[in-house]
């Protein structure tokens, strides 16, 4: 019940997607006392006019009544959207903070690789959930889906017949999907959401930002109980209102204006959750290539876009934390986070990845773009073919200078001091800035920088004749140590800094190299006796 909470906001991230969690499952119960998960047909006969008298399938008819007839139906059918929209936009934010702070790191690989996996079933969860009302959209996604199942070599033509129950659409797709849906999924949601939220994050230290006194042995923050808990219940107030108020203010899959279902029928301007876009988006731009050998065809715009993409995407994810330990050797435990700024190389790919994954989802949408701005489609389309690919390389060179440039004003600022934005004129006429020196707090926090954030493989060097040893000859190693190499692209911290201590006395502080947490801050002779930071 002392456990302490650091109190930085990004911690609440992953607290969003928990309370969303909750809220989807409350809605949910709510929502399956009145939804008829079959495909039988019926007649409506409801209070939607311009549906009546129209054959559907029940699954449709029943989300009509919950929309029109139930008490409350609508609004608890449109909070259980909204909230699983947050929940992934939660989800993606909570990742992409871990992966730019390095909170994958050693004791933290099996909780990252839980969150991925977290993340892949909510995004099915999602996908499945939409697709059950049986309206002309959804069925459009299962229609993609089924496209998808038969792409598949050797075994695709038997898994869609499973699947569907005989032929497109058969009869048997929508309480299947429902039984995954409110079932299977979930269960295992409720057995990884505390294992990786509670469990292991209970038997763990908390990780934190650099700052003055914090060290992998101590964290600040508050205590469990009781202010953790009171701070934690009131969010979660906040989280539900949000979500209520999105849900009733802000319309969201209506479909009484889409209608039932029909194979033969097709929208213009179909568009599937954000969270979907980036699969929508490479199916778009994938060119019509096909492999044609030993009598079979392989549709390589089908399976590229559809399992290649989102294959490559969430693999990397899994096994980036590896990847980065066996590249820089990194093996110690670590509580204390790292400043994206500080691992150039890793906010390279970082960004790169985001903007791959935006310029699909962006290709999602290429009809409406094209309508909206009156440009060709098929402009469109090269347009981001081309972007998809030279997008994330920008992407890596760009996001990775800022980073580099933002540790040179780092180091200046230690050497220099803080601009002050006051400008003086001096007897000679000369113009300058006044610049204050940096205090303890400002400096512990850029001197906490891991030096080198990789370690140099040193066994894989030429030695003095540069000659290779056995080892450093393999293929492995001459890639390992050109990453290597650019995972230790980091600028250096300057010999000495100009401090200002907490009684506002003024020194120069000599910076030495650490143990490689951090930088190990020394006075310089004659300047604030035996005192040691780190």
């Amino acid at each position: 019940m002392r456990k302490v909470f650091p109190d930085h906001w990004t911690f609440l991230l992953g607290e969003i997607a928990m309370y969303c969690f909750f809220i989807i499952i409350a809605s949910g119960i709510f929502l399956t006392f009145f939804f008829k998960p079959s495909s039988h047909d019926v007649v409506y006969n409801g209070h939607y006019m311009p549906l009546r008298g129209i054959t559907m399938s029940e699954a449709y008819e029943s989300t009509l009544r919950i929309s029109f007839d139930v008490r409350g139906g609508l609004l608890m059918r449109q909070i259980h959207h909204w909230a699983t929209i947050v929940f992934l936009a939660s989800i993606v934010a909570h990742m992409l903070r871990n992966f730019f702070t390095g909170a994958f790191r050693k004791p933290r690989e099996v909780n990252w690789l839980i969150g991925v996996t977290l993340f892949i079933l909510v995004l099915l969860n999602g996908l499945f959930g939409y697709s059950l009302p049986d309206d002309l959209l959804s069925g459009t996604g299962i229609r993609i889906l089924e496209g998808v199942l038969l792409s598949l070599p050797l075994v695709g033509s038997y898994l869609s017949f499973f699947l569907f129950g005989g032929e497109f659409p058969g009869n048997e797709i929508i309480p299947r999907l429902f039984t995954i849906h409110v079932l299977l999924i979930p269960g295992i949601l409720l057995a990884l959401l505390p294992l990786h939220a509670v469990v292991l994050t209970w038997r763990q230290t908390h990780t934190q930002f650099p700052a003055k006194g914090r060290t992998n042995r101590t964290v600040q923050g508050k205590p469990f109980w009781p202010v953790f808990i009171v701070k934690t219940s009131a969010f979660f107030m906040w989280v539900f209102g949000f979500v209520a108020l999105l849900a009733t203010f802000f319309q969201i899959n209506p479909i009484w204006l889409f209608g039932p279902y029909e194979p033969g029928s097709i929208s213009a301007g179909s568009q599937p959750d954000w969270y979907m876009g980036f699969l929508e988006g490479s199916l778009r731009i994938m060119p019509a290539w096909e492999i044609n050998a030993f009598g079979h065809t392989l549709p390589m715009n089908v399976i590229v876009p559809a399992l290649v993409v989102p294959g490559v995407l969430f693999t990397g994810l899994a096994i980036y934390p590896f990847l980065e330990r066996w590249v820089t050797h990194d093996y110690e435990i670590h509580h204390l986070l790292d400043r994206p700024r500080d691992v150039p190389a890793r906010v390279g790919i970082g960004m790169a990845g985001v903007v791959f994954y935006a310029v699909l989802w962006l290709a999602g949408g290429n009809d409406i773009i094209a309508k909206t701005f009156e440009i060709p489609l098929f402009t469109t389309t090269w347009i981001f073919r081309i972007a998809v690919i030279v997008g994330p390389i920008l992407a890596f060179v760009i996001s990775r200078r800022i980073a580099l440039g933002l540790q040179h004003r780092d180091r200046h600022m230690l050497e220099h001091g803080v601009e002050t934005g006051v400008i003086k004129r001096l007897p000679n006429g000369e113009y300058v800035e006044v610049e204050r020196p940096v205090d303890e707090e400002e400096a512990a926090v850029v001197m906490a920088r891991r030096v080198p954030p990789a370690r140099p493989l040193l066994e894989m060097q030429p030695d003095e004749h540069g000659v290779l040893s056995k080892q450093g000859r393999r293929p492995t190693a001459r890639v390992k140590v050109k990453l290597n190499h650019v995972y230790r692209d980091v600028v250096d911290l300057p010999h000495t800094a100009r401090i200002r201590t907490d009684d506002g006395r003024e020194e120069h502080l000599a910076i030495t190299s650490g143990d490689g947490q951090g930088a190990a801050v020394q006075p310089t002779a004659g300047e604030g006796g035996a005192r040691q930071a780190h």
